[in-house]
Parts: structure tokens; C-alpha cells; sequence
């Protein structure tokens, strides 16, 4: 097997600084799904979905955690794809590292659908073109060197958190009464039904749903490969990134509640929109507009960088032909871009010419499989920091109640798949995610076996 840390870590001028990192993370988890999706789970949970928020927040901290610890022990390796393959080997290595490009693909795919939609309000041109300009204008970005691509992601996401405190500060001046008619908020938070209106049950129901818009943190892992300092920078980021996001999700949230009763927020339409027409905010609808597609573009930035460098890492390790660990000039792995852009493209016109079935079948398959990469990582942390145990050597591993608060996590994300298999929604979704899981273990089982068999009639010749 090649060296799967040969790549690893990166330390020319162009390498990622951690206020990059940190807003890379920030720009795989809040996107579209806050500020557009979180309205279809506000109007089936009402002021309850906060404490889903919440619950999936703790788990995405949890992961975080983990993840920092073992960088902070381990800097350099690459990826948390590169712990689960030093903890389990190489066919588990394999199946989390394409499973992870896979969902990335698909979302890819997915968010140059949604912004190509927003830029048609604009632009009268065909959607598949207006979401294959938008794939050839990150390509471009992707192809330079990673500072560059670190510098668009911090602008786009800071356009974001910016837009999120800024909302959170107007909304709170509104509610108490600084400007503005002013609203009964308590009224509108728990005056329709109380905190449970759908019973404590519905919380359990969108779970899965609030997760997916949730996911994401952990690709500041993977741009740690390309940072001066993997083992500081990044365990910093990643033990903070998940406290942050799922502040800002259940800050902006809880304003929406207090100014707007749930049930006047429309599935499908951006609660924040509704929320800044009543308080009366000028021109709401288009700075929501411009607000969603640089969330967008930072989604889509972020998933065709992720998505190129788990193919270079992929290919380092012998899971993926050994050209795409090539990588030019400014240490940008082009050719892996390419193949990432092509398949997102390929994605994005199955949701135009297919909806129905192809797209549809894509995201059945992709939607839980991240829910078994965050299984894997959880699993690796407890062989890691069990084998650090043995040796003495735990001075990085801070996370209480190990291995208990790990076992707990790995019960929670059994729970979820429970949850998704016994909702009629998102039964198919699970099923689908299951069995993409297992083909592609079973074909890291295939591949590794012929491997060796390879290698042994090559021994033999040799010995001869």
C-alpha cells in the first residue's frame, strides 16, 4: 500500500490558516437548510424543534470533540478518514472514504440546482446552464492554490454568520419592544398549543431532518492536511465548531418563534423572511435571496473542495486510481476537482431529467450514509484512545465519561436510523443509506482481497 500520509500535510505559504478552517466548517453545515428548510420542521414540531436543535447539536459536538482529540494526539494523518483507516484497516478506510464522497456529490449536485434557481430570477437562461456555470465558476476557484479557495470560503460563510447575528440582534431589539409596533412574543412561542403542540413524539420525528441540515463541521479535518499547524490550529476549530453552529441555529430559530407564531410560517418559504416582513424590514425578500445563494456557493465551494481532497486522500491510500493523488503547481489536486465537478454536474441534470427516479434514488441513498461515518468516527475514537490508554500517552484526550458518553453516541445514532425506519418518510431513506453502506464495504472486501492475491502471486514470481 502507498503512503496514505505522503500528502498529508501541506507547508508552503498557500497552505489553509485556521480562520479559514474554521469558516470552511462553518460553510459545509449552515446553508440552505437553516434558512429555507428549517421552516418544513417548525410547522410539524412547533417551538419543540429547539430542543431537536439542541439534541443534535450535543451530538455534533460530540463528534467534534472526538475528532479534535484525536487530531490534537495524531497531527498529520489527513483526514478523520485516515483515523478510522489506522484504527480498523483498510477496507473500513475505503467504504468511510467513499461513502463520504458520495454525500458530498450528491449535495453538490443538489445545491447547484437551488442556486441556479435564485440566479434564474435574474438571469432568463435555462436552469442545467445557469447550474453548470455556477459548478465552472467553483471549479475555477478549487483549481487555484488553497489559500485562495480558504479566502472565498471565508468570505462567503462570513457573509452568512454575519447575516445570522445580524438577524438574531434586530429580532431581539423587536421583541423587546426598542422599535417597532413590538409582538406578544411569549404569546407567539407558547401560546398555540403550548411547547409540545404535536406531543413530545414529533421531536423524535424530525430528528433525521434537522441532522442532515446540521452536518458537516467534520470537513475542517480534512482541509487540516492543507494548514501549518494540523495538531493547534485544527484541534481548536473542530472542539468549537460544533458549540457554534448549534448556537447560531437555536439562537435564530428561537427569534423566529418569538416574533412569528409557528403557525404562520409556510413550509418551504424562509421563516426568516417572514419573520423580517413582520418587523417590518425593507426589500426582505431579496436580501433573503442573496443571503441563501452565497449560503449556497459557500455549500458548494465547500463540497467540491472536501469532496477533490477525500479522492486525493483516496488515492494515496490505493482506494483510487493513483493519478488523482497528482497534484500541480500550487498543490491543488486539478484533476481530482474535475472528476468531483463532473460527477455533481451529473447529479444536478438527474434532478432536472429524472427528479422522480434517478435524483430520487441518489438521495435515498446518500442521506443516512453519514450517519455510518459519524458512527466510524466515534468507533475510532475508542480504539485510539483505548490504545492510548495502554501506552500512558493520553495528555490530548480530555472528553469525560469515556468510553460511556462514546457508547451513548453510537445508541443515539441506532436511534435515529430507528427513528427514520419507522417513519413512512423516511423509511426508504434509511433502507437505501443501509444498503449503499454495505455494497460499498462489500466492495472494499473484493477489492482488498484480489489485492492481495495479486500481491502474493507477485511474491511468488519473485521468490522463483
Amino acid at each position: 500500500m502507498p503512503d496514505n500520509n505522503k500528502n498529508a500535510v501541506t507547508t508552503n505559504t498557500d497552505g489553509l490558516q485556521s480562520r479559514h478552517i474554521a469558516m470552511i466548517a462553518l460553510g459545509g453545515v449552515i446553508g440552505a437548510g437553516l434558512f429555507v428548510g428549517s421552516s418544513a420542521a417548525i410547522s410539524v414540531t412547533g417551538p419543540a424543534v429547539l430542543v431537536t436543535f439542541l439534541a443534535v447539536g450535543i451530538l455534533v459536538v460530540l463528534i467534534m470533540r472526538m475528532l479534535g482529540e484525536m487530531v490534537a494526539a495524531h497531527p498529520g494523518k489527513g483526514s478523520f478518514v485516515a483515523y478510522i483507516r489506522a484504527s480498523f484497516g483498510p477496507r473500513l478506510g475505503f467504504t468511510a472514504g467513499w461513502l463520504y464522497w458520495f454525500f458530498w456529490i450528491v449535495v453538490l449536485g443538489s445545491e447547484a440546482i437551488a442556486g441556479a434557481l435564485i440566479v434564474q430570477d435574474w438571469l432568463q437562461l435555462p436552469i442545467w446552464v445557469l447550474a453548470i456555470g455556477l459548478i465552472i465558476i467553483l471549479k475555477l476557484i478549487n483549481f487555484a492554490a488553497p489559500r485562495v479557495f480558504g479566502e472565498c470560503e471565508f468570505w462567503l460563510s462570513l457573509i452568512k454568520v454575519m447575516s445570522i447575528l445580524l438577524f438574531i440582534g434586530i429580532a431581539a431589539l423587536f421583541v423587546g419592544h426598542v422599535f417597532g409596533p413590538g409582538v406578544p412574543a411569549a404569546s407567539n412561542f407558547l401560546g398555540h398549543g403550548g411547547f409540545f403542540p404535536f406531543g413530545p413524539a414529533s421531536v423524535l420525528a424530525i430528528v433525521p431532518t434537522i441532522l442532515f441540515t446540521m452536518m458537516g463541521s467534520e470537513i475542517a479535518t480534512v482541509a487540516a492536511a492543507e494548514s501549518h499547524e494540523p495538531g493547534q490550529n485544527v484541534a481548536r476549530v473542530t472542539r468549537s465548531i460544533g458549540a457554534r453552529v448549534t448556537l447560531f441555529y437555536l439562537a435564530s430559530v428561537a427569534m423566529v418563534l418569538l416574533v412569528v407564531p409557528w403557525q404562520n410560517i409556510e413550509p418551504g418559504k424562509s421563516p426568516f423572511v417572514t419573520a423580517m416582513d413582520v418587523m417590518g424590514i425593507p426589500g426582505a425578500g431579496v436580501i433573503m435571496r442573496i443571503i441563501v445563494l452565497s449560503a449556497i456557493l459557500s455549500c458548494m465551494n465547500s463540497s467540491m473542495y472536501v469532496t477533490s481532497r477525500i479522492l486525493t486522500e483516496l488515492a494515496a491510500s490505493g482506494d483510487a486510481p493513483a493519478r488523482l493523488a497528482r497534484t500541480g503547481k500550487t498543490e491543488t489536486p486539478r484533476l481530482a476537482v474535475v472528476i468531483s465537478s463532473i460527477a455533481g454536474t451529473l447529479v444536478a441534470f438527474s434532478s432536472i431529467l429524472a427528479p422522480d427516479t434517478i435524483f430520487a434514488f441518489l438521495l435515498s441513498c446518500s442521506g443516512g450514509v453519514i450517519l455510518v461515518v459519524y458512527s466510524m468516527i466515534v468507533a475510532a475514537y475508542i480504539c485510539t484512545r483505548g490504545r492510548a490508554e495502554k501506552t500512558g500517552d493520553t495528555a490530548n484526550y480530555t472528553l469525560l465519561l469515556f468510553p460511556y458518553i462514546n457508547y451513548g453516541t453510537l445508541i443515539a445514532v441506532t436511534l435515529v436510523f430507528i427513528a427514520m425506519l419507522w417513519g413512512h418518510n423516511e423509511r426508504m431513506t434509511a433502507i437505501a443509506s443501509l444498503s449503499t453502506s454495505l455494497a460499498c464495504y462489500a466492495l472494499a472486501c473484493l477489492i482488498t482481497r484480489r489485492t492481495a492475491q495479486e500481491q502474493t502471486v507477485l511474491s511468488d514470481k519473485k521468490t522463483a
